[in-house]
């Protein structure tokens, strides 16, 4: 599949300011990068297909530079021509074969989100540029059509938001997660959201009548009931408390939802696991998974990174415990270990998740949804007599 990438007209993106971090404490001139508030990265990291890497050196106006608060990198958004919506996928260890993401980047900022290095294809940082240089799909509802319209096309559950969220905050006026579940809904083809925003309340006169017969489903990623760490980790996505409304409404139209507790990062968020599963199953939720940290490519120093500048204290213990789960490593990628781990560490957490499913009647993530009532369209947006 071909993509191109054209910037929005009158929109034009601001300048990187380059300064991939470098751990200071290594040589003195080396300076490190500052966090900006509402920015989960701390740096624009390059990516790894760069020919060179940019530090931040102290040439003698360090005192000026400490007392100058740093740039503000302004979110910008992009156009994505995409030639096809529907990614497919053969990993053994996700419950789906297809999705849909209708944005690159991700304004939410997570600091841990997986799909940070695909910025790095675009000739972008996976840090900053990630969360601030954005592109949307305008064609994708007409897109996500012709390929339904294919008589080769058999249906399947999809799932919207696999990569990077759905209804991050750009979606409130561009409504093109709305768009395409209405595609879906008219051609009655089941479909599954993934989201941390509450955004996703939205479009319940939507999702409602689709999850009555079965073809529509939920998840909400709740990663932390401590707004501080929320904030520091997922800083523009919904407070943990908007989460659990969102919940409790989508659980009160009739619509399943499942938690996913993702990432679990031990030494963090994991002494929290009993109180997610608790107030997720008092706001309505069915079930609950969970995945622990992954810490892929650029990642990892852009978590050490984070850590540095918002717990430092905890920073070794944090890693080790990591490590522990990652034979020894930051991060392996292997199916069947990346989602869950392997060790002592990553035992523990699976058992604990497990008694809490047990505890308050959660069950483990489904995507059973019914895919006999798909109504395939004409090339043109009719529907088949036939």
């Amino acid at each position: 599949m071909k993509n191109s990438i054209v910037p929005t007209p009158n929109a034009p993106f601001p300048t990187p300011p380059g300064d991939g971090w470098c751990d200071p404490s290594s040589d003195p001139s080396l300076l490190a990068a500052r966090g900006q508030k509402g920015r989960g990265a701390i740096s624009n990291i390059d990516g790894r297909f760069e020919r060179h890497i940019h530090q931040a050196v102290d040439d003698g106006w360090l005192d000026q530079l400490m007392e100058d608060a740093p740039p503000r990198n302004k979110t910008t958004l992009g156009i994505d021509g995409a030639r096809s919506v529907i990614t497919k996928n053969q990993s053994p260890d996700v419950p789906f074969d297809r999705s849909i993401n209708p944005y690159r980047g991700c304004e939410h900022g997570c600091i841990y989100c997986f799909a940070r290095p695909t910025h790095a294809y675009l000739g972008l940082s996976p840090g900053l540029d990630f969360e601030t240089r954005l592109f949307w799909k305008p064609d994708a509802p007409t897109l996500l059509r012709k390929q339904l319209s294919s008589r080769a096309y058999s249906p399947a559950p999809i799932v919207i938001g696999t990569s990077t969220d759905p209804y991050q905050p750009v979606d409130r006026d561009k409504k093109l997660t709305r768009d395409i579940i209405k595609v879906l809904a008219d051609c009655q083809h089941p479909f599954s959201l993934i989201t941390k925003s509450a955004l996703v309340t939205r479009d319940i006169d939507l999702i409602a009548p689709m999850a009555t017969l079965n073809r529509a489903s939920v998840a909400v990623s709740v990663t932390s009931l401590d707004h501080r760490l929320s904030n520091l980790l997922e800083p523009r996505a919904s407070a943990p408390h908007r989460r659990l409304e969102a919940i409790r409404k989508l659980s009160d139209a009739g619509i399943p939802v499942t938690v996913l507790a993702a990432p679990i990062i031990p030494g963090l968020n994991d002494m929290e696991i009993e109180k997610i599963a608790a107030a997720c199953a008092d706001a309505g939720a069915t079930s609950i998974s969970h995945i622990v940290l992954r810490l892929p490519l650029e990642i990892a120093d852009l978590f050490e990174e984070w850590l540095t500048a918002h717990y430092p204290n905890r920073k070794d213990k944090v890693m080790s415990l990591i490590r522990q789960m990652r034979g020894g490593e930051r991060y392996q990628s292997e199916f069947g270990n990346r989602m869950r781990g392997t060790g002592a560490v990553a035992d523990l957490i699976a058992r604990r998740f497990a008694l809490a499913r047990k505890k308050y009647g959660l069950t483990g993530r489904s995507l059973d949804l019914d895919c006999g009532g798909f109504k395939r369209p004409s090339a043109d947006g009719q529907m088949s007599l036939f």
